[in-house]
């Protein structure tokens, strides 16, 4: 059993036995059937986990969810067990949401999914462990970005993908392809979708838009200086949300923010010390239904939205 299967497990454990919530109301409130339900149930009870005694660990994180939860009006917090290295995180993170989109989607339902490093992470773990059709449709352009990189035998994963490139070279540029058919076709399939994926950047100089050289370093530096903490969508973002007003913004292909704010079911999935900015940001200026992260993102998640907050915590692990 992964980490993942463990936690959702352990969720619906939590709230029959320790919040006296109903089987059907388990269902409502995680987006699964009844009988997911009692099949967890059933594997906690397999597992040894029912004996009324939580191991504080388990028991702490749970607690995590409900203030995340709480703290920032969300739907719904998956928080993973922090892995020991760093290297890992973004594939525990990315195996996490991929489990908890399977989970959520009806059978050939409709994914919107953002650009991004973790986002295509998603994909691929999609594309491996579920086991029926699902219908991708991107929210940006960069075709080569939303390409899985493993290939499935198990179902069929149907691209609906932004034929244009993520950022072109004029604004008039873009203004002309936004009014091509073949993209206006894909932005009318967003707004229809079922569930919502995004990442999440930080102005870090490891992120995925300066790595892949779609931005310099001397955009990223121009970015910081106008008091940018990061990015969603390829929208560079203030500390509250607010998008930066810079020549990027009308040149890229993407969908706004203000479309994004009005989708269901919208996830999104990040983890590391060095997104906590960015991340309270979109959390702060209500992007957001669900999050997806890891233990030690969410506590100084917590700790950053404190009124008197200082520094942001550094990644600790053990080893």
């Amino acid at each position: 059993m992964t980490d993942e299967e463990y936690q959702l497990m352990l969720k619906a454990t939590w709230f029959y036995y320790m919040e006296n919530y109903t089987q059907q109301q388990i269902s409502s409130l995680m987006g699964v059937s009844r009988g997911k339900v009692i099949r967890l149930l059933d594997e906690a009870r397999s597992e040894g986990i029912i004996r009324f005694l939580f191991r504080q660990s388990d028991q702490e994180r749970m607690e995590i969810e409900r203030d995340i939860v709480s703290e920032f009006g969300l739907h719904d917090a998956f928080v993973v067990p922090t892995p020991a290295h760093k290297s890992d995180l973004i594939d525990s993170i990315a195996r996490a949401a991929s489990m908890y989109v399977a989970d959520h989607l009806r059978a050939d339902g409709f994914l919107n999914i953002g650009y991004g490093d973790m986002t295509g992470r998603v994909l691929d773990n999609l594309a491996t462990t579920r086991h029926s059709d699902i219908n991708v449709t991107s929210l940006t352009g960069g075709v080569s970005y939303y390409l899985p990189k493993v290939s499935s035998e198990v179902f069929a994963m149907h691209l609906y993908l932004t034929p244009s490139p993520l950022i072109l070279s004029s604004p008039s540029l873009r203004d002309a392809l936004l009014l091509e058919p073949a993209i206006q076709d894909v932005y009318r399939m967003t707004s229809h979708a079922d569930m919502t994926v995004v990442g999440i950047g930080s102005m870090d100089e490891e992120a995925t838009i300066i790595r892949n050289g779609i931005l310099s370093k001397t955009d990223f530096a121009l970015l910081k200086m106008q008091g940018a903490v990061g990015d969603v969508l390829n929208h560079f973002i203030d500390k509250n949300g607010d998008p930066v007003d810079t020549d990027i913004e009308d040149r890229i292909i993407s969908t706004s923010l203000d479309t994004l704010q009005g989708m269901r079911n919208v996830v999104g999935v990040a983890g590391g010390t060095e997104k906590i900015p960015a991340i309270h940001a979109v959390l702060k200026h209500g992007y957001l239904n669900v999050l997806v992260t890891d233990e030690v993102t969410a506590r100084g998640l917590l700790e950053y939205a404190k009124p008197s907050v200082g520094t942001v915590v550094e990644y600790q692990s053990s080893n």
